[in-house]
């Protein structure tokens, strides 16, 4: 992956995560870290951090964040592989099943998400029939394997669980909602950060109203993390249209797709505000 891709992934400037790779690469040359496995204790202290590199790369082949396709399935595939390998090297550790879990879910839909043409197909579009169940089944597994195991459950397998929800439902209508807002604040106990805050904003929208989830997006826009994170004001803009303040909805997707590093993302949040420009006296009904 490229620095900009990383830079992207962890929602800091380029220069800032150029500057990291730099001094990383200058301490491991200067304290002459052998290039082998770790054992031991070693082994685990370094666990989490491989995890978030396997999630970083398959997040980078579920939505790239630049370029002109608006998945990379070879980057998923590759994550998942490694992942099951992690698994099998450490069956006792149960956030690495549940980023298996949670990378095997979110990849049976990975036939769903574009149309013949390449172009996304959001999640409540989605036909599900075209799921990859095989996929489906390994993720539950995989995440029955972390819950069956001693200690509340972290912040991927929770993540997982999430995932599941959406995996068991027939429909987006269908969907657990509430469930998925009660995970989402525990996902918010256990490793808070701003994109989580703007993911269950979606999730209350669902339960419980696009108003009080734009209340909860709206207290997100002075968030320093959050300024140049396209999916801020695409969320907006999907709750102002729903409320049918389709002027200020297209005024956000338009913020959106000056963002978005990805030309088909792009292209869709152009679309949704030529939708929004087309309706008579703003109204998106």
């Amino acid at each position: 992956m490229s620095t900009t891709e990383i830079a992207r992934a962890y929602l800091k400037p380029e220069p800032t995560i150029a500057q990291r790779i730099v001094r990383a690469k200058r301490t491991l040359a200067e304290a002459r870290v052998p290039f082998e496995v770790p054992r031991g204790d070693e082994l685990h202290r370094r666990l989490a951090s491989v995890l978030e590199v396997l999630y970083l790369i398959f997040n980078e082949g579920y939505a790239a964040t630049a370029g002109p396709e608006w998945m990379r399935p070879a980057l998923c595939e590759e994550a998942q592989r490694l992942g099951r390998v992690l698994a099998g090297l450490m069956p006792d550790e149960p956030e690495v099943h549940g980023l298996v879990a949670l990378m095997e879910i979110q990849a049976s839909r990975l036939g769903a998400r574009v149309d013949a043409r390449g172009s996304p197909i959001l999640l409540a579009a989605q036909d599900r029939r075209r799921w990859d169940h095989l996929l489906i089944r390994r993720g539950l597994d995989a995440l029955a394997r972390a819950e069956a195991l001693p200690g509340p459950l972290g912040p991927y397998a929770l993540q997982a669980a999430i995932a599941a929800c959406h995996a068991r439902a027939a429909s987006t209508d269908a969907t657990d909602w509430a469930r998925i807002v009660a995970l989402y604040d525990a996902l918010t106990q256990t490793a808070p950060s701003p994109v989580i805050a703007l993911n269950r904003a979606v999730a209350v929208a669902m339960a419980f109203g696009a108003a009080a989830a734009l209340e909860l997006v709206d207290g997100l826009l002075t968030e320093p993390a959050l300024a140049r994170y396209h999916l801020l004001p695409a969320v907006r803009g999907d709750l102002l249209m729903r409320l049918d303040r389709c002027p200020e909805a297209r005024a956000e997707f338009q913020r959106a797709a000056a963002l978005a590093g990805n030309a088909r993302e792009r292209a869709l949040l152009l679309d949704h505000a030529a939708t929004c420009r087309s309706m008579a006296d703003g109204d998106c009904r």
